[in-house]
């Protein structure tokens, strides 16, 4: 496949991750500010509808090893854009009720058209070493539309919660650019074959893989690791370090390091295996993340330089283990299944990083902008992620020789 085509495919990740950062990190933020919403509240509703978002994974994973993917990406990006702008323009009154509504049909959307995406990626793909030049590329864009809506708000507008919501309509336009590259210049890629299996014994299929199981461990343990940081980093940098109006540039460094890292972990991969770039990034990330509990007002320049280095592992995180992933998928002949069951793994971390995070916090007595419980907001910010990244590192290394996989 050229190069050309490889860049076609990825390009629709762009659009995808754009929205992905704003329903991640921003939105617990700004509900809390702009609707007055109660951390307890905001993390219930958020925990309820990303569980109700992960819970579909699964079922949209068989649905897309039955019908066309690319039909089947087409249909969802309508919701998933009517959603964002909704969800990043709530009402006056009743924000809760059009929270848990605007995410549940964003969610859809997005959900949909992820899963079947990303198997598309992997029928188009022949072998080991393009299905990672695909996913490199997929997450490469992914990385350039998370860096755009880090950037961006600060720009759009005075102050960051009204860039939020002028954020929205950017989204639509982009959405229409990227899907018409990308659906004009990727073909099909294998055909699927035809299945008469039911839900429940597709995903016993999969889980009963026992390299794909051991991957999901793996990826429970690094996505923990990842979710909390993301969940809290606009509350770090607001009340520990004091440099809120600092928030938009300090994303976009942390991304475009991930994206600049990328052709170097595709190259490390291709020379010393997947699973020894991967422990290698997260090595990377233990020691640039370290001294992130030791840092207090004004630390621009040592946050910042912990954003770099953390970035650059980031590029690991983000291609190798989805390749790995797609090359089990391949092998058991159901890549959407396996997706499917991937994309649930990965949004319940971001639940729990929620759900759990946001209403410990309030009752260990942290008020965003109040100055109280900062002990333990750095805590679960830049302390408890290492020990799960450090847990997932130590599981990579113990199971490395039934993860390397070649085809």
């Amino acid at each position: 496949m050229t190069t050309a085509r490889v860049l076609a495919y990825g390009l629709l990740g762009l659009p995808l991750a754009f929205a992905a950062l704003p329903i991640y990190v921003h939105v617990p933020r700004y509900y809390a500010e702009t609707a007055g919403m109660e951390l307890a509240l905001l993390g219930f509703i958020l925990l309820g509808a990303r569980l109700l978002d992960a819970g579909i994974d699964p079922w949209l994973g068989w649905l897309a090893d039955r019908v066309s993917r690319r039909r089947m990406v087409g249909l969802a990006l309508l919701p998933f854009g009517l959603g964002f702008v909704a969800l990043l323009n709530p009402p006056a009154e009743q924000a809760g009720p059009w929270l848990l509504a605007s995410l549940a049909l964003t969610y859809l959307g997005f959900s949909a058209a992820t899963v079947a995406y990303q198997a598309w990626g992997a029928d188009v793909g022949v072998d080991s070493a393009l299905r990672t030049r695909l996913t490199a590329a997929r997450e490469g864009f992914g990385l350039l539309g998370v860096v755009l809506a880090a950037a961006l708000p600060t720009l759009l507008a005075g102050t960051l919660n009204e860039g939020i919501a002028r954020l929205s309509w950017i989204l639509p336009p982009l959405l229409l650019i990227a899907a018409a590259t990308t659906f004009s210049r990727v073909g099909v890629g294998r055909p699927l074959a035809a299945s008469g299996e039911r839900l429940l014994p597709s995903l016993r299929r999969v889980v009963a893989d026992i390299a794909f199981r051991r991957l999901l461990l793996v990826f429970v343990a690094n996505g923990i690791a990842a979710a909390l940081p993301a969940t809290l980093f606009l509350f770090f940098v607001a009340d520990v370090l004091q440099l809120e109006k600092a928030s938009g540039p300090l994303l976009a460094v942390y991304f475009v390091a991930g994206a600049a890292s990328l052709p170097l972990w595709v190259r490390l991969a291709g020379r010393y295996g997947r699973v020894a770039a991967w422990l290698a990034a997260m090595l990377l990330s233990i020691l640039a993340f370290a001294g992130a509990s030791q840092l207090g007002s004004g630390d621009l320049w040592p946050f910042a330089a912990i954003c770099i280095a953390s970035g650059l592992a980031l590029g690991a995180d983000l291609a190798l283990p989805a390749a790995i992933a797609a090359d089990l998928g391949e092998r058991q002949g159901q890549a959407g299944a396996c997706f499917g069951v991937w994309n649930f793994i990965a949004k319940l971390n971001l639940a729990l990083a929620a759900g759990l995070a946001l209403p410990l916090l309030g009752g260990l007595g942290y008020v965003p902008g109040s100055g109280s419980g900062l002990g333990a907001l750095t805590f679960a910010y830049a302390l408890l992620p290492l020990a799960f990244k450090a847990l997932a590192g130590v599981l990579l290394w113990r199971w490395r020789h039934s993860l390397e996989l070649q085809s």
